[in-house]
Protein backbone atom coordinates (compact mmCIF):
# COMPACT_ATOMS: atom_id res chain seq x y z
CA UNK A 1 0.00 0.00 0.00
CA UNK A 2 2.83 2.42 0.87
CA UNK A 3 5.02 3.26 -2.13
CA UNK A 4 7.31 5.89 -0.58
CA UNK A 5 7.78 6.18 3.20
CA UNK A 6 9.64 9.49 2.94
CA UNK A 7 6.71 11.08 1.11
CA UNK A 8 4.33 9.71 3.75
CA UNK A 9 6.45 11.24 6.53
CA UNK A 10 6.46 14.59 4.70
CA UNK A 11 2.69 14.37 4.27
CA UNK A 12 2.21 13.83 8.02
CA UNK A 13 4.61 16.70 8.90
CA UNK A 14 2.92 19.20 6.57
CA UNK A 15 -0.51 18.04 7.74
CA UNK A 16 0.21 18.77 11.41
CA UNK A 17 1.98 22.06 10.64
CA UNK A 18 -1.12 23.19 8.74
CA UNK A 19 -3.30 22.33 11.73
CA UNK A 20 -0.94 24.12 14.15
CA UNK A 21 -1.18 27.32 12.08
CA UNK A 22 -4.97 27.33 12.34
CA UNK A 23 -5.50 25.84 15.81
CA UNK A 24 -8.72 27.29 17.31
CA UNK A 25 -7.44 27.84 20.85
CA UNK A 26 -7.39 29.69 23.20
CA UNK A 27 -9.59 31.94 21.06
CA UNK A 28 -12.45 30.94 18.78
CA UNK A 29 -10.23 31.80 15.81
CA UNK A 30 -6.44 31.95 16.13
CA UNK A 31 -5.95 34.93 13.81
CA UNK A 32 -8.85 37.32 14.16
CA UNK A 33 -12.47 37.68 13.19
CA UNK A 34 -13.14 35.23 10.40
CA UNK A 35 -15.01 36.27 7.25
CA UNK A 36 -14.32 33.39 4.87
CA UNK A 37 -12.76 29.97 5.27
CA UNK A 38 -12.07 26.68 3.49
CA UNK A 39 -11.63 23.27 5.15
CA UNK A 40 -11.56 25.10 8.50
CA UNK A 41 -8.73 27.44 7.44
CA UNK A 42 -9.48 31.15 7.83
CA UNK A 43 -8.77 32.87 4.50
CA UNK A 44 -9.98 36.42 5.15
CA UNK A 45 -10.77 38.43 8.26
CA UNK A 46 -12.18 41.89 8.93
CA UNK A 47 -8.62 43.17 8.38
CA UNK A 48 -8.17 41.53 4.98
CA UNK A 49 -6.37 38.41 3.78
CA UNK A 50 -5.25 36.03 6.52
CA UNK A 51 -1.76 35.03 5.41
CA UNK A 52 -1.46 32.51 8.26
CA UNK A 53 -4.73 30.85 7.24
CA UNK A 54 -3.79 30.84 3.55
CA UNK A 55 -0.38 29.39 4.41
CA UNK A 56 -2.06 26.67 6.44
CA UNK A 57 -4.33 25.80 3.51
CA UNK A 58 -1.38 25.68 1.11
CA UNK A 59 0.54 23.40 3.45
CA UNK A 60 -2.51 21.17 3.73
CA UNK A 61 -2.65 20.80 -0.07
CA UNK A 62 1.07 20.06 -0.09
CA UNK A 63 0.46 17.32 2.48
CA UNK A 64 -2.24 15.86 0.21
CA UNK A 65 0.21 15.89 -2.71
CA UNK A 66 2.81 13.92 -0.76
CA UNK A 67 0.11 11.62 0.64
CA UNK A 68 -1.07 10.66 -2.85
CA UNK A 69 2.50 10.20 -4.09
CA UNK A 70 3.33 7.98 -1.10
CA UNK A 71 0.54 5.46 -1.73
CA UNK A 72 0.06 2.72 -4.28
CA UNK A 73 -3.72 2.49 -3.86
CA UNK A 74 -6.67 4.09 -2.03
CA UNK A 75 -5.68 7.62 -3.09
CA UNK A 76 -9.19 9.09 -3.11
CA UNK A 77 -10.16 7.34 0.12
CA UNK A 78 -7.12 8.63 2.02
CA UNK A 79 -7.56 12.18 0.68
CA UNK A 80 -11.16 12.15 1.89
CA UNK A 81 -10.04 10.91 5.32
CA UNK A 82 -7.41 13.68 5.48
CA UNK A 83 -10.04 16.34 4.67
CA UNK A 84 -12.35 15.01 7.39
CA UNK A 85 -9.46 14.96 9.89
CA UNK A 86 -8.31 18.51 9.13
CA UNK A 87 -11.83 19.77 9.80
CA UNK A 88 -12.64 17.71 12.90
CA UNK A 89 -9.28 16.95 14.55
CA UNK A 90 -8.49 20.50 15.84
CA UNK A 91 -11.82 20.70 17.68
CA UNK A 92 -11.37 17.21 19.12
CA UNK A 93 -7.86 18.10 20.31
CA UNK A 94 -9.17 21.25 22.00
CA UNK A 95 -11.94 19.24 23.64
CA UNK A 96 -9.48 16.61 24.86
CA UNK A 97 -7.09 19.25 26.23
CA UNK A 98 -9.83 21.08 28.12
CA UNK A 99 -11.04 17.87 29.74
CA UNK A 100 -7.60 16.70 30.84
CA UNK A 101 -4.82 19.27 31.30
CA UNK A 102 -6.44 22.73 31.05
CA UNK A 103 -6.82 24.93 34.13
CA UNK A 104 -8.38 28.31 34.89
CA UNK A 105 -10.24 30.01 32.06
CA UNK A 106 -8.59 27.65 29.57
CA UNK A 107 -10.77 24.85 30.95
CA UNK A 108 -13.96 26.81 30.27
CA UNK A 109 -16.07 25.77 27.30
CA UNK A 110 -18.61 28.15 25.77
CA UNK A 111 -21.41 26.77 23.58
CA UNK A 112 -22.03 29.82 21.42
CA UNK A 113 -24.85 28.24 19.43
CA UNK A 114 -27.00 27.88 22.56
CA UNK A 115 -26.49 31.48 23.76
CA UNK A 116 -29.36 33.95 23.50
CA UNK A 117 -29.89 37.68 24.01
CA UNK A 118 -32.88 40.02 24.16
CA UNK A 119 -32.92 43.83 24.26
CA UNK A 120 -36.08 45.85 24.82
CA UNK A 121 -36.95 49.34 26.01
CA UNK A 122 -38.12 49.65 29.60
CA UNK A 123 -39.07 53.30 29.08
CA UNK A 124 -38.12 56.10 26.68
CA UNK A 125 -34.43 56.08 27.59
CA UNK A 126 -33.75 52.88 29.55
CA UNK A 127 -32.76 49.71 27.74
CA UNK A 128 -33.31 46.38 29.47
CA UNK A 129 -30.87 43.71 28.25
CA UNK A 130 -30.58 40.05 29.17
CA UNK A 131 -28.17 37.37 27.93
CA UNK A 132 -28.12 33.62 28.51
CA UNK A 133 -24.65 32.08 28.21
CA UNK A 134 -24.01 28.30 28.44
CA UNK A 135 -20.64 27.78 30.12
CA UNK A 136 -18.93 24.67 31.45
CA UNK A 137 -15.83 24.28 33.62
CA UNK A 138 -14.04 21.07 32.70
CA UNK A 139 -11.45 21.31 35.48
CA UNK A 140 -11.82 20.16 39.07
CA UNK A 141 -11.08 23.60 40.50
CA UNK A 142 -13.31 26.65 40.86
CA UNK A 143 -12.79 29.29 38.17
CA UNK A 144 -13.62 33.00 38.46
CA UNK A 145 -13.56 35.43 35.55
CA UNK A 146 -15.22 38.50 34.09
CA UNK A 147 -17.30 38.54 30.92
CA UNK A 148 -17.10 41.25 28.27
CA UNK A 149 -18.99 41.53 24.99
CA UNK A 150 -17.85 42.51 21.51
CA UNK A 151 -19.19 42.87 17.97
CA UNK A 152 -17.85 40.26 15.58
CA UNK A 153 -18.92 42.03 12.39
CA UNK A 154 -19.50 45.79 12.50
CA UNK A 155 -19.77 47.63 9.21
CA UNK A 156 -19.57 51.37 8.60
CA UNK A 157 -23.28 52.11 9.01
CA UNK A 158 -23.87 49.64 11.86
CA UNK A 159 -24.34 50.57 15.49
CA UNK A 160 -22.93 48.46 18.34
CA UNK A 161 -25.55 46.30 20.05
CA UNK A 162 -23.91 43.50 22.03
CA UNK A 163 -21.08 45.73 23.25
CA UNK A 164 -23.70 47.95 24.93
CA UNK A 165 -23.78 45.24 27.59
CA UNK A 166 -20.35 46.41 28.72
CA UNK A 167 -21.95 49.61 30.04
CA UNK A 168 -23.44 47.54 32.86
CA UNK A 169 -20.29 45.56 33.60
CA UNK A 170 -18.09 44.14 34.85
CA UNK A 171 -19.93 40.81 35.10
CA UNK A 172 -18.18 38.32 37.36
CA UNK A 173 -18.87 34.62 36.92
CA UNK A 174 -17.89 31.75 39.19
CA UNK A 175 -17.94 28.15 37.99
CA UNK A 176 -17.19 25.37 40.44
CA UNK A 177 -15.29 22.26 39.42
CA UNK A 178 -17.03 20.28 36.65
CA UNK A 179 -19.95 22.71 36.79
CA UNK A 180 -22.11 23.46 33.76
CA UNK A 181 -24.25 26.55 34.07
CA UNK A 182 -26.57 28.65 31.93
CA UNK A 183 -25.29 32.03 33.10
CA UNK A 184 -27.94 34.75 33.04
CA UNK A 185 -26.70 38.33 32.76
CA UNK A 186 -29.13 41.22 32.84
CA UNK A 187 -28.67 44.95 33.09
CA UNK A 188 -30.32 48.30 32.44
CA UNK A 189 -28.58 50.88 30.25
CA UNK A 190 -29.34 54.62 30.03
CA UNK A 191 -29.21 55.22 26.28
CA UNK A 192 -29.54 59.01 26.69
CA UNK A 193 -26.00 59.10 28.11
CA UNK A 194 -24.73 57.28 25.03
CA UNK A 195 -26.59 59.40 22.47
CA UNK A 196 -28.51 56.37 21.24
CA UNK A 197 -32.15 56.14 20.23
CA UNK A 198 -34.47 53.41 21.45
CA UNK A 199 -33.79 49.94 20.11
CA UNK A 200 -34.92 46.35 20.42
CA UNK A 201 -33.19 43.20 19.28
CA UNK A 202 -32.85 39.52 19.98
CA UNK A 203 -30.79 36.70 18.61
CA UNK A 204 -28.38 33.82 19.14
CA UNK A 205 -24.63 33.37 18.97
CA UNK A 206 -23.25 35.96 21.41
CA UNK A 207 -19.64 37.12 21.00
CA UNK A 208 -17.89 37.34 24.34
CA UNK A 209 -14.50 37.47 26.03
CA UNK A 210 -13.68 35.82 29.33
CA UNK A 211 -11.03 37.70 31.28
CA UNK A 212 -8.97 36.71 34.32
CA UNK A 213 -6.36 39.38 35.01
CA UNK A 214 -4.08 39.46 31.98
CA UNK A 215 -5.49 36.21 30.61
CA UNK A 216 -8.10 36.73 27.87
CA UNK A 217 -10.01 34.33 25.66
CA UNK A 218 -12.10 35.65 22.76
CA UNK A 219 -14.99 33.26 22.09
Amino acid sequence: MIKNKNYLILAIIFFFISIALNFPFPHESPIGQERSSAFGFTLTTMNGVSYIGVSGLVLFFISLFFLVRSLKIYHKRMVLIAIVLVVLLPLELVNAYQKTFATGIYAVEYERGESFYRFEMKDDTTLYAVCHLPLENHSNQTVQFNIEFYEKYLFEDDHPILSLMNEGGPYEVTLHGKERQMVRIETEIDLSKLGRDSLSAEGWGINLMIVDGEKVRKL
